[in-house]
Parts: structure tokens; C-alpha cells; sequence
């Protein structure tokens, strides 16, 4: 993984999606094009320090409540989780980068909390920040983008948005890896995009967008760079029979879906909720 261009040593890259044309039908009353096969614009990401992120509401997120930031748990200013390290709760002061549709600069906002980050079976960090979705919507005039609470498919077109770099990038989800390993870190089910998502430094923490939904399905986070197998920027894939595979070039990202469960009214962190998977603190 690497995190990115500023010269801390840390992870991953990316990946995503396929540009769908929009054709334009002859003379008066062609009925529009149907919103959800267009290529996601860049409203509601965010450009880091490092990496790339996005403003994201869950399915129990009010107007009202604390905005949330998603990026890679290896995007973590204060340096990667270690294998089996969950961070809940923590004190910090980031501030992110707000993007218009177009890609330009809307402002800044802010985060004093990090509600969780880990790099334990998943690679995502969510930022808890001191503006609502509503004072966002009211002061940038910008909309939150929604976790999907769905898996995401295979075949689907998909986005892979970079806010550091202001750029798209497009392919489909070409499957998924049972166990994705690379160095001390194990991911689980990790989606494996196709070949024309070839990614770079600074993307990684990139919402992947599915085209058809417009809603978030993962979050980008590594590929592998050198061919090498299961070593730092060159993740392996590892099946049940516990057989490795190496995929030169392929770029990869971590499925979002159920982040959803672990989140309830007011966008509390609740590790305890009902279906939710992540990793708990050790004890």
C-alpha cells in the first residue's frame, strides 16, 4: 500500500469504474437518460492530506447529525493501525477539503474525532466532523453521498473518485477476494476490480461508486505494483483451500455495506448492534 504522495510510509491504492456515455436522441422530446448510468461527479468527496475520501451518510443518518468523512484506515495521520489495532473514539484535528460537482474547491471542514479506523479484516477510517449534513448542505450547497447497505455486484460499472487528485477513474467489479493479505494486513472479500482501473498514489480512501446507483458500494485501497506476492504495495489473494494467487496490476477496494450496521441514531458507533462484523477494540 502506499498512502499516498507526501512521504509517509503507509498504503494503498485503487481503482474504479466505467465511464458510460450519455447519447442524445434526434430533434424535440427524447426522454431524458436515466441518472443512474452517469459517472459520478465529485460532489461530496474530499481531498486529505494524503488521500482521498468522501462525505458519507448511513442509513439511520439524519440532517441533523454529525457528517462522517470515510477514507482508508491506513490514510490515518497519526501512521497505519497495526495488524489486529482498532481505533475507537480517538481525539484528533483533521481537516478535509470539500469538492464541488466540477472537481473545484468548496471549503473546508473540519474533524476533531476519529469514530473508528482500522486495518484488521477491512481498511477503512471514519471521521466524525464538527458540521452537520444539513450546515454542510446550507453553507456549500453539497450533498452527503450514500452507503449503499447492499453488497455491490459483480459486472457492475463502477467509479472510483479521487478528491486529491481530481480525478475519475472507470472499470467494473470484476469479482471478489475471499482473503486479500499484504504484508501483516488481512482483508476480507475484498473487491477486485477489472484491469482498466489502474490507479495511483493518492487515491487511495476513494469512494467506489456504482454508476447505476449513484450510491457508495467500497472504499479503494491497494494494488499490486510489482508482482510480488503478499508483500507491502503488492497484496495476494488467498482462496478458502488456502491457496495464493498474484495478480500483477490489480487494483482492489474494501466493501462498505457493512459499516451501516455498526452505526445507529445520530451516528453513534455501536459495535455491539445487531449484525455488525467490525473489529472490536482488544480488550
Amino acid at each position: 500500500m502506499r498512502k499516498s504522495l507526501v512521504g509517509t510510509a503507509a498504503a494503498a491504492l485503487l481503482s474504479a469504474a466505467a465511464l458510460v456515455g450519455i447519447s442524445a436522441a434526434p430533434a424535440a422530446a427524447a426522454p431524458a437518460q436515466p441518472t443512474a448510468h452517469r459517472t459520478p461527479s465529485f460532489e461530496g468527496t474530499v481531498a486529505l492530506s494524503n488521500c482521498s475520501g468522501s462525505v458519507v451518510k448511513l442509513k439511520h443518518s439524519r440532517p441533523g447529525d454529525p457528517a462522517l468523512v470515510l477514507s482508508n484506515g491506513h490514510c490515518l495521520q497519526e501512521g497505519m493501525p497495526g495488524a489486529g489495532e482498532v481505533v475507537v473514539d480517538q481525539p484528533t484535528s483533521r481537516d478535509f477539503t470539500l469538492l464541488n460537482a466540477d472537481g473545484s474547491d468548496a471549503g473546508k471542514i473540519h474533524s476533531d474525532k476519529i469514530a473508528y479506523a482500522t486495518m484488521t479484516d477491512t481498511d477503512i477510517s471514519l471521521y466524525e466532523t464538527t458540521s452537520t449534513y444539513r450546515q454542510i448542505k446550507k453553507k456549500y450547497g453539497i450533498d452527503a453521498l450514500k452507503l449503499d447497505a447492499k453488497r455491490p455486484r459483480a459486472g457492475r460499472d463502477i467509479t472510483v473518485v479521487s478528491g486529491y487528485w481530481k480525478e475519475t477513474f472507470g472499470c467494473a467489479v470484476d469479482g471478489f477476494a475471499y482473503r486479500l493479505k499484504e504484508a501483516d494486513w488481512t482483508w476480507k472479500n475484498s473487491i477486485r476490480y477489472t484491469m482498466d482501473c489502474q490507479t495511483k498514489g493518492g487515491t487511495s480512501g476513494s469512494p467506489v461508486i456504482d454508476n447505476r446507483t449513484g450510491k457508495v458500494v467500497g472504499v479503494n485501497n491497494t494494488h499490486n505494483e510489482d508482482g510480488e506476492r503478499c508483500t507491502l504495495n503488492n497484496p495476494c489473494e488467498v482462496d478458502r483451500k488456502g491457496e495464493v494467487s498474484i495478480r500483477y496490476r490489480n487494483a482492489y477496494g474494501q466493501q462498505t455495506y457493512w459499516i451501516n450496521r455498526c452505526f445507529g441514531r445520530g451516528n453513534q458507533l455501536d459495535l455491539d448492534a445487531r449484525g455488525c462484523v467490525l473489529p472490536q477494540p482488544a480488550a
